[in-house]
């Protein structure tokens, strides 16, 4: 097995294979990939349509626009659907770090981006690795992924029974962490006693 600081060479070893590489963009894939916005545009645009029959298209997008109104003005809701929309963006960020940092097959296949759901600290995403790919490669560019999410760090763990199968946790931020950092007041007086010292 190749050394894991090598993984992450930003120089092609396939040079004349380049131009030979092209990217899968099949129907049955795009709709997966946009499968939550898909839904959601279709779920919006029949409950128009059914609030519509009932009243008219001004009041039925009235009511819509209340009603989303209202899910972002209460916290509960307000922090559910922010969990749920950074899963969508970490989703498409990985797919986008994934061909920028070449983590993809030479025929030009990404890695299948299974689910993705959030947790307490970010998000948590379950990746399908394709013929080529391991866990291994995921885990040189911890740092590429952390950057492209917006996180603090990304964790690699491969699966024990699958190697195929990575789970990559996005860390946004630390529970248990702080936002503000106390000074020492034991370096405060030892400074003030060296200053009394020297005068």
């Amino acid at each position: 097995m190749p050394n894991s600081s090598n993984r992450n060479q930003r120089n092609n070893p396939y040079m004349v294979e380049t131009f030979a590489v092209k990217f899968h963009h099949s129907m049955a894939g795009m709709l997966w990939r946009w499968r939550t916005e898909l839904t959601l545009i279709t779920a919006a645009a029949w409950a128009c349509w059914r609030l519509a029959a009932l009243i008219t298209l001004t009041w039925s997008l009235t009511v819509l626009g209340v009603t989303a109104a209202a899910a972002l003005a209460v916290p509960q809701p307000r922090r559910y659907l922010a969990r749920h929309a950074w899963c969508l963006a970490s989703r498409h960020r990985l797919q986008r770090v994934c061909y920028e940092a070449r983590l993809h097959t030479r025929a030009g296949r990404l890695p299948l981006i299974c689910w993705i759901r959030p947790t307490k600290v970010g998000e948590r995403a379950w990746i399908l690795c394709r013929a080529g790919i391991c866990a291994e490669d995921f885990d040189a560019y911890k740092q590429e992924i952390a950057a492209a999410c917006y996180a603090r760090e990304a964790r690699v763990i491969r699966n024990k029974k699958w190697s195929q199968l990575v789970t990559l946790d996005i860390v946004r931020h630390d529970p248990l962490g702080t936002d503000r950092i106390v000074p020492s007041l034991i370096h405060a007086k030892t400074s003030g006693h060296e200053g009394e010292a020297a005068a």
